[in-house]
């Protein structure tokens, strides 16, 4: 079965950390594009950060680039999400995606983060 998985979301206070993961299953993800998105419940999903089969990566906003990291282990055919400094404004379901080409393929189920202030 081909798809990924998102984990390592829950409850955190204000100026915390997080480290989501994104775990895939029957493809490999060396080669793939894998984006992460948000969204709260209501409004329209949010693109976070995104890295290239060869490591270019793009944010969202300037402030995801100064707290948010993505990082690979193709060992484990897992890509990571670290989240630091997190704001209460970070709360949402936090989706990962892959992409072969220029659009996204596979789309993960999501995980819930939540920031308390």
């Amino acid at each position: 079965q081909v798809h990924v998985a998102e984990s390592g979301g829950g409850l955190v206070h204000a100026g915390g950390s997080l480290r989501l993961s994104c775990a895939a299953s029957g493809f490999t993800l060396d080669g793939y594009g894998i984006g992460w998105y948000r969204q709260v419940p209501g409004k329209p999903r949010e693109f976070v950060l995104s890295i290239k089969w060869n490591g270019d990566t793009t944010y969202g906003t300037n402030s995801m680039k100064g707290r948010f990291a993505i990082s690979r282990d193709n060992a484990k055919n897992t890509i990571y999400l670290q989240m630091n400094s997190l704001l209460p404004e970070d709360t949402a379901i936090y989706y990962c995606a892959a992409a072969s080409g220029t659009t996204w393929t596979y789309w993960g189920q999501g995980t819930q983060v939540t920031v308390s202030s």
